[in-house]
Protein backbone atom coordinates (compact mmCIF):
# COMPACT_ATOMS: atom_id res chain seq x y z
CA UNK A 1 0.00 0.00 0.00
CA UNK A 2 1.97 3.08 -1.50
CA UNK A 3 -0.54 5.33 -2.48
CA UNK A 4 0.03 7.94 0.17
CA UNK A 5 2.20 11.46 0.09
CA UNK A 6 4.13 11.60 2.73
CA UNK A 7 2.94 15.09 4.13
CA UNK A 8 4.57 15.28 7.22
CA UNK A 9 7.33 14.21 5.18
CA UNK A 10 7.43 16.56 2.09
CA UNK A 11 10.11 18.62 2.80
CA UNK A 12 12.48 16.01 2.68
CA UNK A 13 10.87 13.24 0.60
CA UNK A 14 11.17 16.05 -2.96
CA UNK A 15 8.88 14.97 -5.50
CA UNK A 16 8.40 10.55 -5.01
CA UNK A 17 6.70 8.04 -2.38
CA UNK A 18 7.93 7.49 0.97
CA UNK A 19 8.39 3.45 -0.35
CA UNK A 20 11.01 4.73 -2.44
CA UNK A 21 12.91 7.00 0.68
CA UNK A 22 16.28 5.26 0.86
CA UNK A 23 17.10 3.71 3.70
CA UNK A 24 20.89 2.76 4.64
CA UNK A 25 21.86 3.83 0.44
CA UNK A 26 18.22 1.18 -0.82
CA UNK A 27 14.48 2.23 -0.89
CA UNK A 28 12.46 0.93 1.82
CA UNK A 29 10.49 -1.06 -0.59
CA UNK A 30 13.43 -3.38 -1.58
CA UNK A 31 13.66 -4.58 2.11
CA UNK A 32 9.77 -5.44 1.39
CA UNK A 33 10.27 -7.19 -1.13
CA UNK A 34 13.35 -9.12 0.25
CA UNK A 35 10.86 -10.72 2.79
CA UNK A 36 7.96 -11.82 0.25
CA UNK A 37 11.12 -13.53 -1.24
CA UNK A 38 11.26 -15.21 1.61
CA UNK A 39 7.34 -16.70 1.29
CA UNK A 40 7.02 -19.35 -1.40
CA UNK A 41 2.80 -19.13 -0.93
CA UNK A 42 3.14 -15.48 -2.56
CA UNK A 43 2.12 -15.91 -6.14
CA UNK A 44 1.58 -12.03 -6.79
CA UNK A 45 2.41 -8.62 -5.73
CA UNK A 46 0.43 -5.28 -6.19
CA UNK A 47 1.88 -2.20 -5.82
CA UNK A 48 -1.20 0.37 -4.68
CA UNK A 49 -0.30 3.47 -5.24
CA UNK A 50 -1.23 7.29 -7.00
CA UNK A 51 -1.19 9.00 -10.74
CA UNK A 52 1.23 10.86 -9.08
CA UNK A 53 3.99 8.83 -8.02
CA UNK A 54 3.24 5.46 -10.47
CA UNK A 55 6.20 6.31 -12.74
CA UNK A 56 8.66 6.02 -9.95
CA UNK A 57 7.60 2.68 -9.33
CA UNK A 58 7.88 1.50 -12.72
CA UNK A 59 11.14 2.63 -12.69
CA UNK A 60 11.99 1.01 -9.77
CA UNK A 61 10.77 -2.34 -10.81
CA UNK A 62 12.04 -1.69 -14.53
CA UNK A 63 15.66 -1.02 -12.75
CA UNK A 64 15.37 -4.12 -10.28
CA UNK A 65 13.51 -7.24 -11.85
CA UNK A 66 11.14 -8.55 -8.92
CA UNK A 67 8.69 -11.47 -8.29
CA UNK A 68 5.91 -11.04 -10.50
CA UNK A 69 4.18 -7.49 -9.68
CA UNK A 70 1.85 -5.34 -11.12
CA UNK A 71 1.21 -1.33 -10.56
CA UNK A 72 -2.22 -0.27 -9.70
CA UNK A 73 -2.70 3.61 -9.22
CA UNK A 74 -5.77 5.34 -8.03
CA UNK A 75 -7.17 8.58 -9.96
CA UNK A 76 -5.64 11.18 -7.50
CA UNK A 77 -2.62 13.49 -7.89
CA UNK A 78 -2.74 14.70 -4.26
CA UNK A 79 -3.52 14.26 -0.76
CA UNK A 80 -7.01 15.45 -0.99
CA UNK A 81 -7.82 13.75 -3.87
CA UNK A 82 -6.66 9.87 -2.90
CA UNK A 83 -9.44 7.55 -1.98
CA UNK A 84 -7.79 6.16 1.26
CA UNK A 85 -6.12 2.78 1.43
CA UNK A 86 -9.27 1.03 2.87
CA UNK A 87 -10.93 2.21 -0.34
CA UNK A 88 -7.85 1.30 -2.74
CA UNK A 89 -8.19 -2.10 -0.73
CA UNK A 90 -11.46 -2.65 -1.45
CA UNK A 91 -11.38 -1.54 -5.44
CA UNK A 92 -8.66 -4.50 -5.66
CA UNK A 93 -11.23 -7.42 -4.24
CA UNK A 94 -11.85 -8.03 -7.71
CA UNK A 95 -7.91 -9.08 -8.76
CA UNK A 96 -7.98 -10.95 -5.19
CA UNK A 97 -9.25 -14.44 -5.03
CA UNK A 98 -7.19 -15.62 -2.10
CA UNK A 99 -5.89 -14.60 1.52
CA UNK A 100 -3.48 -11.39 1.07
CA UNK A 101 -0.75 -10.09 2.82
CA UNK A 102 -0.91 -6.75 3.11
CA UNK A 103 2.03 -3.87 3.95
CA UNK A 104 1.81 -0.55 4.26
CA UNK A 105 4.79 0.72 2.16
CA UNK A 106 6.36 3.06 5.25
CA UNK A 107 7.03 0.37 7.07
CA UNK A 108 10.19 -1.19 7.73
CA UNK A 109 10.97 -4.41 9.47
CA UNK A 110 13.65 -6.78 10.17
CA UNK A 111 12.05 -9.67 10.99
CA UNK A 112 11.08 -12.52 8.60
CA UNK A 113 7.50 -13.30 7.95
CA UNK A 114 7.17 -16.87 8.04
CA UNK A 115 6.41 -17.22 11.48
CA UNK A 116 3.38 -14.88 10.75
CA UNK A 117 2.44 -17.24 7.79
CA UNK A 118 2.59 -20.30 9.75
CA UNK A 119 0.45 -18.73 12.70
CA UNK A 120 -2.15 -17.55 9.75
CA UNK A 121 -2.81 -21.30 8.75
CA UNK A 122 -3.26 -22.51 12.25
CA UNK A 123 -5.85 -19.61 12.88
CA UNK A 124 -7.49 -19.08 9.53
CA UNK A 125 -7.86 -15.70 10.67
CA UNK A 126 -7.64 -12.21 10.27
CA UNK A 127 -3.97 -12.07 11.36
CA UNK A 128 -1.75 -8.13 12.93
CA UNK A 129 1.93 -7.77 13.12
CA UNK A 130 2.59 -6.45 16.44
CA UNK A 131 5.56 -4.66 18.06
CA UNK A 132 6.18 -3.84 21.20
CA UNK A 133 8.01 -0.38 21.01
CA UNK A 134 8.87 -0.33 24.59
CA UNK A 135 7.66 2.94 25.90
CA UNK A 136 4.08 4.28 26.74
CA UNK A 137 4.78 7.95 25.20
CA UNK A 138 6.00 6.37 21.68
CA UNK A 139 2.75 3.72 21.75
CA UNK A 140 0.63 7.12 22.33
CA UNK A 141 1.69 7.36 18.22
CA UNK A 142 0.18 3.85 17.24
CA UNK A 143 -2.61 1.73 17.43
CA UNK A 144 -2.50 -0.18 20.96
CA UNK A 145 -3.18 -4.08 21.29
CA UNK A 146 -4.61 -6.22 24.25
CA UNK A 147 -4.33 -9.97 23.40
CA UNK A 148 -5.74 -12.86 25.44
CA UNK A 149 -4.28 -15.71 26.30
CA UNK A 150 -4.36 -17.23 22.85
CA UNK A 151 -3.25 -14.21 21.05
CA UNK A 152 -6.58 -13.37 19.66
CA UNK A 153 -7.08 -9.55 20.11
CA UNK A 154 -9.00 -8.06 22.82
CA UNK A 155 -8.89 -4.41 22.16
CA UNK A 156 -7.30 -2.38 19.38
CA UNK A 157 -7.08 1.35 19.86
CA UNK A 158 -5.84 3.78 17.66
CA UNK A 159 -3.33 6.57 18.76
CA UNK A 160 -4.95 6.48 22.74
CA UNK A 161 -3.99 9.69 25.05
CA UNK A 162 -3.66 7.10 27.73
CA UNK A 163 -2.28 3.39 26.80
CA UNK A 164 -2.04 0.77 29.04
CA UNK A 165 0.31 -1.25 26.74
CA UNK A 166 3.36 -0.53 24.63
CA UNK A 167 2.22 -3.15 22.47
CA UNK A 168 1.39 -1.68 19.07
CA UNK A 169 0.13 -2.98 15.52
CA UNK A 170 1.93 -2.52 12.91
CA UNK A 171 1.35 -1.84 8.54
CA UNK A 172 1.20 -5.58 8.44
CA UNK A 173 -1.95 -7.74 7.69
CA UNK A 174 -2.73 -11.06 6.43
CA UNK A 175 -6.32 -11.29 5.58
CA UNK A 176 -8.33 -14.16 4.55
CA UNK A 177 -10.84 -13.61 2.00
CA UNK A 178 -13.74 -13.30 3.90
CA UNK A 179 -12.10 -10.46 5.61
CA UNK A 180 -10.94 -8.15 2.57
CA UNK A 181 -14.91 -8.74 1.14
CA UNK A 182 -15.81 -6.97 4.84
CA UNK A 183 -13.83 -4.06 3.49
CA UNK A 184 -17.01 -2.52 1.25
CA UNK A 185 -19.39 -3.07 4.33
CA UNK A 186 -16.54 -0.88 6.83
CA UNK A 187 -16.63 1.57 3.86
CA UNK A 188 -20.67 1.77 4.26
CA UNK A 189 -20.37 1.68 7.91
CA UNK A 190 -18.04 4.24 8.42
CA UNK A 191 -16.44 7.62 7.60
CA UNK A 192 -12.59 6.66 7.80
CA UNK A 193 -11.91 5.18 4.37
CA UNK A 194 -7.69 5.70 4.96
CA UNK A 195 -6.83 4.22 8.47
CA UNK A 196 -6.56 0.44 8.52
CA UNK A 197 -5.79 0.12 11.86
CA UNK A 198 -9.59 1.43 11.96
CA UNK A 199 -10.81 -1.26 10.22
CA UNK A 200 -8.90 -3.75 12.38
CA UNK A 201 -11.02 -2.43 15.32
CA UNK A 202 -13.83 -2.46 13.32
CA UNK A 203 -13.45 -6.17 12.42
CA UNK A 204 -12.25 -7.51 16.00
CA UNK A 205 -15.87 -6.71 16.38
CA UNK A 206 -17.58 -8.60 13.61
CA UNK A 207 -15.05 -12.08 13.83
CA UNK A 208 -11.85 -13.22 15.62
CA UNK A 209 -8.59 -11.33 14.56
CA UNK A 210 -5.23 -12.10 16.38
CA UNK A 211 -1.87 -10.89 16.64
CA UNK A 212 1.48 -12.01 15.84
CA UNK A 213 4.77 -10.00 17.62
CA UNK A 214 7.26 -9.59 15.57
CA UNK A 215 10.90 -9.51 16.66
CA UNK A 216 14.12 -7.62 15.10
CA UNK A 217 13.30 -4.18 14.43
CA UNK A 218 10.22 -2.22 13.17
CA UNK A 219 9.61 1.52 12.28
CA UNK A 220 6.45 3.11 10.69
CA UNK A 221 8.52 5.71 8.75
CA UNK A 222 6.53 8.54 9.17
CA UNK A 223 8.63 11.76 10.51
CA UNK A 224 12.34 12.60 10.49
CA UNK A 225 13.13 11.61 13.59
CA UNK A 226 11.71 7.89 12.84
CA UNK A 227 13.48 8.18 9.74
CA UNK A 228 17.16 8.97 11.41
CA UNK A 229 16.63 6.22 13.58
CA UNK A 230 15.75 3.32 11.37
CA UNK A 231 18.53 4.42 8.86
CA UNK A 232 21.49 4.64 11.83
CA UNK A 233 20.28 1.43 12.92
CA UNK A 234 20.14 -0.14 9.38
CA UNK A 235 23.58 0.96 8.09
CA UNK A 236 25.03 -0.69 11.65
CA UNK A 237 23.21 -3.66 10.91
CA UNK A 238 24.80 -4.06 7.81
CA UNK A 239 28.21 -3.25 8.82
CA UNK A 240 27.73 -5.84 11.50
CA UNK A 241 26.68 -8.44 10.85
CA UNK A 242 26.71 -10.68 14.12
CA UNK A 243 24.23 -8.26 15.11
CA UNK A 244 21.56 -9.05 12.94
CA UNK A 245 19.02 -12.62 13.05
CA UNK A 246 19.75 -15.12 11.04
CA UNK A 247 17.82 -15.13 8.36
CA UNK A 248 18.79 -11.48 7.72
CA UNK A 249 22.25 -11.80 7.71
CA UNK A 250 22.02 -14.03 3.99
CA UNK A 251 20.48 -11.01 2.24
CA UNK A 252 24.20 -9.33 2.84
Amino acid sequence: MAGGYGTRLQGFLGDGPKALLRVAGRPIVDYTFERLGEIQEIEHVIISTNLRFQQHFRKWLESSPRMQSEIIADDSFSEEEKPGAIASLARMISKIDSSCLVIAGDNLFTSSLKPMLRAFKDTSSTLVALYDVKDRELAKQYSTVTLDARGRILDFREKPAEPDTSLTGTGIYLFPKRALDRTKTYLIEAADRDNLGRYIGWLCKQEPVYGHILGGHWWDIGTIDQYNEANQTMQELAIQPNSMSTDYIKHY
